[in-house]
């Protein structure tokens, strides 16, 4: 993991013209609607990308495709909307924000939106067997106890992808964890003055291994690295945007 470019590039950025409210609103829409189909098409929705932006742009209704995945594409996007006033307080991550978060994601299943699963799971296709109901609350509790120290002992990519590992691992929800365990990590990446990255669909094979790397060997560098590469990726991107705005001015 390439620490010192990211630094590097945070302090160009930072050291550049901040970008005006119409420009803001144009890249934060667009990353919204791009980080809201990858995010659900990971967990399994047929929603297209343009698809995507028209339930959300417009407020359409795509023929055939069923009511569940527009409420997952809604949700999203509200939760996504929520973290962001959530990093606006650099307030430290609480069990009751997570519900909150995972409320939104699952807001068309009212049974069981912002609850811990009362049920043992099984991930399909992982080597981890997340841990019985009875233990979510004590591990999700550990887990915001261990995490304070995560980030004084190395960089915040690094504590920010083990803390998404683990939290995974406990999949404290019966449904809606991936989704929520991603927003989670963008929020930390805002509070940290960085840009949310965007795991794409297409590398949700290498997202998995990560996973199951964390899961079998206990390797965190393997999120860490696809994290940092994301993130480099969206810094150099909104380096070059205000670059070209400046030269254009």
């Amino acid at each position: 993991m390439n620490c010192t470019k990211i630094d590097t590039l945070k302090s160009q950025l930072d050291a550049m013209r901040a970008l005006n409210a119409a420009e803001l609103t144009r890249l934060r829409n667009e990353f919204i609607i791009e980080n809201t189909y990858d995010s659900n098409a990971i967990e399994g929705s047929t929603l297209t990308l343009r698809e995507t932006a028209l339930i959300l742009q417009e407020g359409i209704t795509i023929g055939e495709k069923p009511l569940k995945e527009h409420l997952e594409a809604i949700g999203h996007r509200d939760a996504f909307h929520y973290i962001e006033e959530l990093a606006n307080g650099k307030a430290a991550i609480t069990e009751k924000a997570i519900r909150d978060i995972h409320s939104l994601v699952l807001m068309n299943d009212a049974m069981n939106r912002g609850k811990y699963r009362n049920v043992p799971v099984m991930i399909m296709g992982a080597r981890h067997t997340p841990p019985q109901p009875w233990l979510v609350p004590v591990q999700m509790e550990q887990l915001l106890a261990d995490y304070p120290g995560m980030q004084e002992s190395g960089h915040i990519i690094a504590a920010i992808a083990e803390f998404h590992l683990r939290f995974e691992g406990i999949h404290p929800f019966i449904d809606g964890n991936g989704r929520t365990g991603r927003l989670l990590m963008n929020l930390e990446l805002i509070k940290a003055g960085l840009l949310p990255v965007n795991i794409k669909f297409a590398d949700r094979r290498r997202y998995y291994d990560c996973l199951d790397s964390y899961a079998t060997e206990g390797r965190v560098d393997a999120l860490a690295d696809l994290l940092a590469a994301y993130e480099e990726e969206e810094l150099t991107r909104r380096i070059r945007i205000l670059a070209e705005l400046l030269s254009g001015q």
